[in-house]
């Protein structure tokens, strides 16, 4: 297998002009397999400009059925090399074959909705006081900055560039340092697909190095970002200067609540992969659970049994369900969490150590006993590690819900319709889900409340937020 370890610029695969590279290490054997381009400021001004003239000479007034049926043929073209998506994903961060799969052909059922929602797209015709003809306009913004996190980089490359490109911007697409492979190669299977040379830049490189200039570059109009909190507050720090457009999916500490009057069996055969799914690194993921005290023990029980079902090993098993942690950092970091969690007291119900002699594994962890004021109850740890705690009072839960700074996504069972309506009304979340944990559909907005984020992806109000709203008054 040909590994793209080239930036992808004006519709061809170049070098770094530093001659910069980054090396790439298998978090499954953590051995180093390639090395990579690492774009720098002078990379970044040129594959802006080669954008910027790539959208005024054709991309932005194309017809938008041409536009369509070259974004079904990157769909197309995607599904043939699937498996080739997938192999990479797995070889740069571990994630297990069977979900790399699954992720490679939601990039593509991503590009098939935006090639189909091109024709459905455009503005209104209001009736105004004064009389005349009033209508609005939905214009691309020109070039576009999508900067892509290393937990999830082949879809969310995906759903972020295919609204771009369907709105009739040009895209300048940046993947994480540690996992750029599937977002060049997205670039090239586009660019065979029909897409113009230049409409679809990759530009692989730390953040250090290109972040800063990316976001303050005057020809960027807007900044499409997935990442920490941190780095998205710094994103908008520097988008202020002058106004620039942003919409940040950031980090996450859902909440997972289980009524007893809810199949609460079924709740804790499913619940360990809310949180453990991609191991852990997931801002989605249900990582504080809260269930009625009637039927907490059982609940518990049963939920710990699931957990120690999961299969951890080699990601290129099928059978395997959780991978390694995506650098040795990484699990660093999870494994202080723990530290700070055994020092205060919290009981471990399963989990909590290295199960392999090689690669970055963790066990899932389960976490009872946690205080309101632990780290691992308040703060986000993008590893597996789960808290359960038990509530009495509705009100007094929901409080505990919403005390936490992020509003992303999470999950609530109970067959009582009544309550269902409000409790989701009263949490605040950007993306709930009744008696399942699907969070995630193409069709359907996705992003957060609070410091989880502004803006969305996915459905048809990511295509609107890389526009500008135009509104043209004819007078009689």
């Amino acid at each position: 297998m040909n590994l793209p370890n080239r930036l992808f610029v004006d519709g061809a695969y170049r070098d770094a002009s530093s001659g910069r590279v980054t090396t790439l290490v298998n978090p499954a054997t953590e051995s180093a397999f390639a090395e990579v381009s690492s774009a720098d400021p002078a990379d970044l001004a040129a594959a802006i400009a080669s954008a910027r003239k790539a959208w005024e000479s054709g991309w932005r007034d194309l017809a938008p059925g041409r536009r369509a049926a070259i974004l079904f043929e990157v769909a197309r073209r995607l599904r043939e090399q699937l498996e080739e998506i997938a192999q990479l994903e797995m070889l740069q961060i571990g994630k297990p074959i069977g979900d790399a799969r699954d992720e490679a052909g939601l990039g593509a059922r991503v590009f098939e909705y935006y090639a189909g929602a091109i024709a459905q797209f455009g503005g209104q015709t209001l009736p105004v006081a004064r009389g005349g003809f009033d209508f609005t306009l939905r214009q691309p913004m020109g070039v576009v900055a999508c900067i892509v996190p290393w937990n999830f980089p082949f879809p969310i490359a995906c759903w972020k560039a295919a609204p771009a490109l369907a709105a009739g911007n040009a895209v300048i697409l940046k993947p994480a340092s540690i996992s750029p492979l599937t977002a060049l190669k997205l670039g090239e299977i586009a660019q065979a697909a029909g897409l113009p040379p230049g409409v679809l830049q990759v530009v692989p490189g730390a953040g250090s190095a290109i972040g800063d200039a990316l976001v303050t570059h005057s020809a960027i109009r807007k900044v499409s970002f997935t990442g920490s909190t941190e780095i998205g507050r710094r994103i908008m720090e520097l988008a202020a200067r002058d106004l620039k457009r942003v919409s940040l999916e950031l980090g996450g500490k859902s909440p997972n609540i289980v009524f007893a009057d809810a199949d609460w069996e079924r709740a804790a055969d499913s619940s360990p992969m809310s949180v453990f799914a991609n191991t852990g690194q997931d801002c989605c993921a249900r990582s504080r659970v809260f269930v009625e005290r009637s039927i907490f023990e059982p609940f518990v029980e049963r939920f710990v049994a699931a957990t120690r079902k999961l299969i951890v090993g080699d990601p290129a098993d099928p059978k395997t369900q959780l991978g390694p942690l995506v650098t040795q950092a990484q699990r660093t970091t999870v494994e202080e969490y723990l530290t700070d969690a055994r020092a205060r007291g919290s009981r471990f119900a399963c989990g909590g150590g290295r199960p392999l002699p090689r690669g970055y594994y963790l066990e899932p962890t389960v976490l009872l006993g946690v205080g309101e004021s632990d780290r691992c109850w308040r703060e986000e740890i993008f590893g597996p590690v789960v808290a359960i705690v038990p509530f009495d009072d509705e009100a007094r839960m929901l409080q505990a819900v919403n005390a936490s700074p992020y509003g992303l996504s999470g999950s609530l069972w109970t067959n009582d319709l009544r309550r269902a309506l409000r409790v989701a009304k009263a949490i605040e979340s950007g993306v709930l889900s009744v008696n399942s944990h699907s969070s995630v559909h193409v069709e359907a907005p996705f992003g957060g409340f609070k410091q989880s984020g502004l803006g969305r992806d996915l459905g048809m109000a990511a295509m609107e937020g890389y526009t500008e709203l135009k509104n043209v008054y004819v007078a009689d």
